[in-house]
């Protein structure tokens, strides 16, 4: 139900959609104010009792604050919050107290539950019992209960239910303090911004209520967002608690995380939730650098209508992702955050199922931008080359990468602790790294953190929260699902198409082994890499299509590009070293066949000319379209082909037997009409580029050998 507002005497300027200033220009005593309009819109409602917020009613006597106060902690700063509650201690003694009653009393509860052995009975009424408790002890502790109320994987049914219930059905505060809000921030009467307004919020969340309302200027509707009142205070005065227990935890368990830091780097991100200026620059940000991903939805944001404590965005309807069994926009979820982590380093740090939601058109819509994180260069590379590191089990390199990510300290022993990876990551790994779960990995290194004096370094919080919470929304409908396994295609595609130095510099250093070309590692990126759905392939109707002619199109299309001009080169390099040495595997069969030359025993092949006619196999496979198929390992297999034994001509005519295949699938170059005019181009200079670089190896070996 939306409610129609009676229409004010407007200037035209007002009225025109094209108007160029903001509606706030116009003075609120300019406007003559309907007498009982806040009646009317309370009977609107109809006879439902709305419930006063069990936060405010219990709990809002303990946060007034005078205006000076609450406009010095406006931004997050620990030393203003602790001087304004220094001067109160009574507050403070009775915030201590309200929170270790209420907890206290709840876990002598479910004690007695345990000692009277009817702990399963009271299950489902214990956890409603903390749900209630967590909302009458306000914002901070419900943000704290969301952050873990999309793991069905750690919270038990019953709990998980009651905690999802506050991801957006608290109870709201009277819609008539909304309205005074709305009026005071923005400057004008109710009916002049809006023509229509609904009675009652459509949504009620931790910090703020949202009404569906229609702008009276252009007509568009949208979604108003509300402050608590009080909610500011409220929560610097538990932070500033939840900062001094962290302390004391620290020091009695003599962790060497900072816990101090995670809980400032959480408060600062919740005070910047709680400015709406914030998140509606941050909801433009987001639109213009992830709008643009088929299947995301990001609402427009109106900033003439914004306020510290209003925002005015877009209406969007749709179904709470979790509620919807649409593993497909999971995937784009997926893709989309893997954007945000290691592309553009601006990420979304609270995407619970309140903030996701399925459009009746199949879009992925992201709502409430207030908590947002930042992911700088140097941490997304050192944060890929992690990834890389542990699908393909380096694991001293991994513990250089938890050096570089602030996890252990520079002076940790590098020997102890590679061994302690391998202990926990070996099994993991072994699985595939489509089976890795997120959460398992946190857990298993829990040991290990404690033993090493790992910390968690305080940006990092809000990645783990981002990457679990996405993983825990999958999970509630398909138990089998790892947010890792699935960002890790895209992993390899950025590795293989990176032009920045470091990645460059990671890409050669996982492909050559003392100075071996890993023929394994590079197929493992590239399928994986084949495997993600970018911008250009993602589809709904998309089927994973394992025929040469869309494998060779692939290849193709990634080997030609610009982007993979540095592999590209790598491949050259590598064909070049394996004609090379075919030629010669070549001249030996024939000087075999010759009896004379045959008694002499000499071979003109080297043990490195040996391996390079085996990759040039390899690679010719992998070419080929023959590469292992979707149900495959897709790591490093211990089989490498540089262990065979077989002799130099059986490896030439394997050579030529792969040739031969590489021909079968010529008629597919007909997909070359279809890439891009560069990429044709590129192709065609390819013969003379691999013919001057065969001649110039010809030559270097000749004058080597006459030399030496």
């Amino acid at each position: 139900m939306i409610l129609r507002l009676p229409s004010p005497s407007l200037p035209s300027s007002f009225l025109s959609p094209s108007a160029p200033n903001p509606p706030r220009r116009f003075s609120s005593s300019s406007f003559p104010r309907p007498r009982h309009r806040l009646s009317i819109l309370r009977c609107a409602a109809g006879n439902d009792v709305v419930e006063l917020d069990a936060f405010t009613k219990k709990s809002g006597y303990l946060f007034e604050l005078s205006a000076p106060e609450a406009n010095s902690i406006a931004d997050y700063d620990i030393s203003k919050i602790g001087a304004i509650y220094r001067r109160k201690p009574l507050i403070l003694l009775r915030r201590l107290s309200q929170i270790a009653f209420t907890f206290g009393k709840w876990f002598a509860v479910r004690y007695i539950d345990n000692l009277t052995e009817r702990s399963d009975r009271m299950f489902e009424l214990r956890a409603a019992e903390l749900r209630n408790i967590l909302v009458e002890l306000g914002p901070a502790y419900v943000k704290i209960a969301q952050a873990i109320s999309s793991r069905p994987d750690l919270i038990p049914p019953s709990y998980l239910d009651e905690l999802s219930l506050l991801q957006d059905r608290i109870s709201p505060f009277f819609t008539e303090v909304a309205i005074n809000t709305i009026e005071q921030e923005l400057g004008l009467p109710i009916e002049v911004l809006f023509s229509e307004i609904s009675p009652e919020p459509v949504a009620a969340a931790s910090l703020g209520q949202v009404y569906q309302a229609r702008l009276r200027r252009t007509g568009q509707l949208v979604a108003v967002k509300v402050q608590r009142p009080g909610v500011q205070a409220a929560i610097s005065l538990d932070i500033l608690i939840l900062r001094f227990l962290a302390g004391l935890l620290r020091r009695i368990r003599k962790l060497n995380t900072d816990l101090q830091a995670v809980v400032d780097e959480w408060a600062s991100s919740l005070f910047r939730e709680m400015d709406y200026r914030t998140e509606a620059n941050n909801g433009i940000r987001f639109r213009q650098l992830y709008g643009g991903i088929p299947d995301v939805l990001v609402p427009e944001m109106y900033l003439d209508y914004t306020t510290r404590r209003v925002l005015v965005m877009e209406w969007v309807e749709g179904q709470k992702l979790s509620e919807v069994n649409d593993l497909y926009l999971v995937e784009v979820g997926t893709y989309c955050s893997f954007n945000q982590l290691l592309e553009c380093g601006f990420y979304h740090a609270d995407p619970h199922p309140g903030n996701l939601l399925r459009t009746y058109d199949g879009k992925l819509a992201y709502l409430d931008f207030g908590m947002m994180g930042e992911f700088n260069q140097e941490l997304r590379i050192g944060f890929i080359e992690a990834s890389l590191h542990l699908v393909n089990r380096d694991f001293g390199a991994l513990a250089k990468d938890f050096v570089t990510l602030g996890f252990i300290p520079p002076t940790a022993d590098k020997e102890a602790v590679t061994k302690a990876l391998t202990g926990v990551f070996q099994n993991a790994v072994a699985k595939g790294v489509r089976n890795i779960s997120f959460g398992d990995l946190l857990g298993d290194l829990g040991a290990t953190m404690y033993k090493f004096k790992f910390r968690i370094p305080s940006y990092f919080s809000l990645v783990i929260r981002s990457l679990a919470v996405l993983e825990g929304v999958a999970i509630g409908f398909n138990p089998d699902y790892k947010v890792l396994g699935s960002t890790y295609p895209w992993i390899a595609r950025k590795v293989l198409t990176d032009s920045s130095i470091e990645l460059k510099s990671s890409l050669q250093a996982l492909l050559y082994e003392d100075g071996v070309f890993n023929i394994d590692r590079l197929e493992s990126l590239l399928s994986e890499a084949l495997r993600a759905r970018t911008e250009k392939v993602m589809s709904r109707k998309q089927e994973d299509d394992a025929n040469s002619r869309v494998v060779v199109k692939q290849v193709l299309s990634f080997m030609l590009a610009e982007k993979g001009a540095f592999v590209r080169d790598l491949l050259l390099q590598e064909f070049v070293k394996g004609l090379d040495a075919l030629g010669l595997a070549t001249l030996d069969s024939i000087m075999t066949s010759i009896p004379f030359a045959a008694t002499l025993s000499i071979s003109t092949m080297t043990n490195e000319d040996k391996i390079n006619l085996r990759t040039l196999r390899r690679l010719l496979r992998l070419l080929s379209g023959l590469q292992r198929n979707e149900n495959s390992k897709p790591f490093i297999r211990d089989d490498t082909p540089y262990k065979n034994q077989q002799t130099n001509s059986d490896e030439a005519a394997l050579v030529f037997n792969q040739l031969a295949s590489v021909q079968e699938i010529l008629p597919l170059l007909s997909v070359l009409p279809e890439l891009p005019p560069e990429s044709q181009q590129q192709l065609l200079n390819l013969p003379a580029d691999l013919t001057g670089r065969l001649i110039s190896r010809a030559a270097a070996r000749t004058i080597r050998r006459i030399v030496l």
